[in-house]
C-alpha cells in the first residue's frame, strides 16, 4: 500500500499559493472566475494549478473545506447551547448566509449534489449530514428530508446572492421559506 509523501517545500508555497490566490478571487469574482486568473495571481503557471487542482471543483472543494469545518464546529455549538428548534433554525439561516459568500457557489454545490464523482461531493455532504443531524432532533419523525432541507437551503443562499440581500433581509427570507419546517 502506498503511503503519501508530504510534498516538497517549494511544491507547497505553490499549492498555499493557489488556495490563497483562489480565495480572493472567489471573494471578488465569484467561484467561475478564471482558472489562470488564479494561477497569473498566484504566481505559478497554469500546468501548475491544474497539476495540483485537476478542475475548477478540485480547487473549490479545497478552498471550501476551511469554511465547512468551521460552520460544522458552529452546528455542534448551537446544538449544545439551544433548544432543538431554535439550533435548526439559526443553522438554516448560517448555512444560507455562508454559502452566498462566493458568487455561484449555491449552483457548484447543487450542481455536486446529485453527482457522484464531483469531487465538491465529499467537501459538502457533511453540512447535509449536519443538517440532518439538526433535523432530526427538532422534527423526528417529520417525514421531512435533510436533502430536501438542504437543497431549500441553497435556493434560498442563490437568492440572498443574487437580491444582495444585506443579514436582517436574508433572515427574513430564510424565516418564511421554513417556517413548514420548524416546529
Amino acid at each position: 500500500m502506498a503511503t503519501s509523501r508530504p510534498l516538497r517545500a517549494d511544491a507547497q508555497r505553490n499549492r498555499d499559493a493557489i488556495l490563497t490566490a483562489a480565495r480572493e478571487t472567489f471573494d471578488t469574482e465569484g467561484v467561475l472566475a478564471s482558472l489562470d486568473g488564479i494561477a497569473l495571481r498566484a504566481g505559478v503557471g497554469n500546468a501548475t494549478l491544474y497539476r495540483n487542482f485537476p478542475t475548477r471543483d478540485d480547487l473549490l472543494a479545497e478552498v471550501l473545506r476551511t469554511s465547512i469545518d468551521e460552520a460544522l464546529a458552529e452546528a455542534d455549538e448551537l446544538a449544545r447551547t439551544r433548544t432543538p428548534g431554535d439550533a435548526l433554525a439559526e443553522w438554516l439561516m448560517r448555512l444560507t448566509w455562508k454559502l452566498r459568500i462566493w458568487h455561484d457557489l449555491p449552483y457548484c454545490l447543487a450542481a455536486a449534489h446529485h453527482d457522484t464523482g464531483s469531487p465538491m461531493k465529499p467537501a459538502a455532504d457533511p453540512l447535509l449530514v449536519k443538517t440532518g443531524e439538526l433535523l432530526d432532533a427538532a422534527r423526528p419523525g417529520s417525514g421531512i428530508t435533510a436533502a430536501e432541507v438542504y437543497e431549500l437551503v441553497l435556493a434560498l443562499s442563490w437568492a440572498v446572492d443574487r437580491f444582495r440581500d444585506d443579514e436582517p433581509a436574508a433572515r427574513r427570507r430564510v424565516t418564511m421559506a421554513t417556517a413548514g419546517i420548524l416546529p
